[in-house]
């Protein structure tokens, strides 16, 4: 290979087709994202022996977003997965399970979100109502258009990609699955949804502004629209940070197919004993 054509491996800058900041809801007050244009930079950062990592530059309703993309090497096109990790979480902290991913066949591409995923939801409220988008809103948007980057891969397979979080991260993969019908499905690790509509159900939530937005980022209002898609949770029984009754919640209320696993741990996230669990799913859902 030349130099100059390494150096073209290297610098990459395409248009692909993503999703507008132009934000709906539909009368369930959930979100909605209709397409427009993109630009996104790749640059390949490191050369395994059966893999390549590649940092990613992408705008995003006005504000750059970094990733690693990490793709495995193969003579076929290779399924992919939009890797979220959790509140406070790095990247670089989430290439663990990137690189299992990448040893069992899947490439990945994993976002620094907005604040390192950290959320505050009375000033997303309060940008609510004064008529802006608020932070969890754009971080959905992220996730998406970090799903048409990886789609956009020569290496990837773009009918066979999967959203996986954990923590906070899962939340918004639930919610990008949902929004993109062309994802397989959703795979939530150490996660639940708000149940805002048990406080709605009762009285105790009447504010018509805060039920709209409160409904807008609650990935239990998101379920049904996984569905038939998969929708797979996995969860330690002693998480020290969200509670397992909570998961158990959340799964109840989505419709199959779906699966829940259970880890006999104190782990908040990922761990090593998941992996078996991750790797027969994706299996079973990019099959399909």
């Amino acid at each position: 290979m030349s130099r100059a054509t390494h150096v073209l491996l290297l610098l990459l800058a395409i248009t692909i087709i993503v999703f507008s900041g132009c934000i709906t809801r539909t009368s369930e007050n959930v979100l909605e994202y209709p397409a427009a244009g993109v630009e996104y930079h790749s640059t390949i950062i490191e050369r395994g022996a059966n893999y390549t990592l590649s940092e990613v530059r992408f705008t995003s309703l006005g504000t750059g977003i970094e990733g690693l993309l990490r793709v495995p090497t193969r003579a076929n096109k290779v399924p992919g997965v939009v890797l979220l990790p959790g509140a406070g979480v790095t990247k670089e902290s989430e290439q663990r399970l990137a690189r299992y991913l990448a040893s069992i066949g899947y490439a990945s591409i994993t976002i620094d979100q907005r604040n390192l995923g950290v959320i505050d939801i009375k000033r997303d409220l309060a940008l609510f109502r004064a008529g802006k988008v608020p932070e969890e809103h754009k971080m959905v948007h992220d996730a998406l258009v970090a799903a048409a980057v990886l789609r956009d891969q020569p290496e990837i397979d773009s009918n066979r990609i999967v959203y996986m979080g954990e923590s906070n991260g899962a939340r918004f993969a639930i919610i990008a699955c949902a929004i993109d019908g062309k994802s397989r499905g959703v795979i939530a690790i150490s996660t639940c949804g708000y149940d805002v509509d048990t406080p709605i159900a009762t009285g105790a939530l009447r504010d018509p502004a805060a039920i709209e937005f409160y409904r807008s980022i609650d990935p239990d209002c998101y379920l049904e629209r996984i569905a038939p898609r998969k929708f797979v949770m996995i969860h330690s029984l002693n998480d020290p940070v969200i509670q397992y009754s909570a998961a158990v919640r959340t799964y109840s209320k989505a419709a199959m197919p779906k699966a829940m696993y259970k880890i006999d741990a104190h782990t908040h996230g990922y761990c090593d004993a998941m992996d078996g669990f991750i790797k027969d799913e994706l299996r079973a859902i990019m099959a399909k």
